[in-house]
């Protein structure tokens, strides 16, 4: 092996140099207090506060081409109804239809949309773990009485590995109970 000459140690050495300058003037560039304008904080959302809230029924209706077994629908609704309760963040939880809650002045209503629904398959959960998974998405609205929009969410229930078909309106019943417990 030929020991390096003055010339070519020279030329090597200056073509670290440079790679190292550049990757220096990268990682400035790449900061992003330096060339960017600073973005604000984001805004914490306002608390919505209400006394009661009245899930509507009309929202869990099948729309259009898609087609949600009505086993499926009565069961998100009374999950719904039950995780509600569970967050303890109202007075009151009314079903759809319900008279008295035409008395309450602060009542906010809440409607789900179906966006998607995944049928699933418990047997083929069970044997493969990878397939067969149910899925419901939703969009959840928050309004008041006047029918002015509060919130609007998406929220998706699975049920992916073991358990039955309508373990996916549990799971859809618990997210939309945790957006009421950050939004309320």
């Amino acid at each position: 092996m030929k020991p390096l000459t003055k010339t070519a140690f020279q030329s090597m050495f200056s073509g670290t140099r440079g790679s190292a300058a550049l990757l220096m003037a990268i990682s400035v560039l790449g900061q992003p207090g330096l060339l960017a304008r600073p973005k604000p904080a984001p805004q914490q959302t306002k608390k919505l506060t209400a006394s009661a809230i009245q899930l509507e029924r009309s929202g869990l209706t099948t729309e259009g081409d898609l087609v949600i077994p009505e086993d499926t629908r009565i069961s998100t609704y009374e999950n719904l109804i039950i995780q509600l309760n569970k967050t303890k963040k109202f007075e009151q939880v009314y079903r759809s239809g319900d008279r008295k809650a035409v008395t309450v002045p602060d009542l906010v209503i809440l409607r789900l949309f179906p966006e998607a629904f995944t049928p699933g398959s418990q047997k083929l959960r069970e044997v493969t773990t990878v397939a067969g998974a149910t899925s419901i998405k939703v969009k959840v609205q928050f309004s008041s009485r006047d029918g002015k929009i509060l919130l609007e969410r998406e929220v998706q229930g699975k049920v992916r590995f073991y358990g039955e078909n309508l373990r996916a309106t549990s799971d859809l019943a618990k997210k939309v109970a945790a957006v009421v417990n950050k939004t309320f």
